[in-house]
C-alpha cells in the first residue's frame, strides 16, 4: 500500500513553484520597490499663509503704523498682530518716529540703543517677529525712569517686504534709512495700514 503524506506533498509543490518562479518573484519585488520610490518622491510641503497675500506690483512692501506706550503695566513691550499672516521668508523691519527735522519725519530703525555718558547701556528698543505678529520692546537698566518722551505715545512702523523682493534688493538698499526703503519698495504713504 502506498502511503502519501499530503503535508509533505504540498510542501514540495510550493518549494518547486517558488524555485521555478524565482525570477518572476524578483521582477515583482523590483516593480513594487520602483512604484514605492515614485510615490514617495511626489510628496511636497508648501509654506503658505492662511490668507494669501496678493500683490499687484503697485507696491512691493506692506507697512503698518501704530502708536504705543511702553510702561510698567505692559512690561515695556507691545505685541502687534498682523492683519494677515506673512511668509516665513519675508523680511520685517521696524522704525520709530524720533522727531521732525525741516518739516520731514525722522525715522530710526530698530534696534535703537541709547547709552549713558560713561558708555554703559541706558536703554534700547528692539523687536522680534513670527509669521503672525511682531513684538516691540524696551530693554535697559531702569526703564521706569526713562524720560516719558521715549516711552509714551511712540509712533512705530513695521515694514514687511516679501522675501523675493527683499532678497533681490537687500544689498542695494540702506535698510536703516526708512526713506530709502520706502523709495526702493514703493511704499505709498497713503496706503499705510493704521493699527489701533
Amino acid at each position: 500500500m502506498l502511503k502519501i503524506n499530503f503535508g509533505t506533498a504540498i510542501g514540495y509543490s510550493l518549494v518547486s513553484l517558488i524555485t521555478k518562479n524565482k525570477n518572476t518573484m524578483r521582477k515583482i519585488t523590483l516593480l513594487f520597490a520602483f512604484i514605492g520610490m515614485i510615490s514617495l518622491q511626489s510628496c511636497t510641503v508648501n509654506d503658505t499663509p492662511t490668507q494669501p497675500i496678493t500683490n499687484n506690483y503697485d507696491f512691493l512692501a506692506t507697512t503698518y503704523e501704530f502708536t504705543r506706550s511702553f510702561t510698567t503695566s505692559n512690561n515695556f513691550s507691545t505685541l502687534i498682530t498682523f492683519p494677515q499672516s506673512i511668509y516665513s521668508s519675508d523680511m520685517v523691519l521696524v522704525y520709530r518716529l524720533s522727531g521732525v527735522a525741516n518739516g520731514a519725519d525722522v525715522w530710526k530703525s530698530l534696534p535703537e540703543t541709547y547709552y549713558f555718558n560713561d558708555g554703559t547701556l541706558d536703554f534700547r528698543y528692539d523687536f522680534d517677529f513670527t509669521k503672525f505678529d511682531a513684538s516691540i520692546y524696551m530693554e535697559g537698566f531702569d526703564l521706569a525712569n526713562v524720560s516719558p518722551a521715549y516711552r509714551t505715545n511712540q509712533v512705530l512702523r513695521i515694514v514687511v517686504i516679501p522675501g523675493y523682493f527683499g532678497n533681490k534688493n537687500v544689498n542695494s538698499v540702506d535698510l536703516k534709512d526708512y526713506n530709502a526703503v520706502a523709495k526702493a519698495y514703493k511704499i505709498d504713504s497713503s496706503k499705510i495700514v493704521k493699527i489701533q
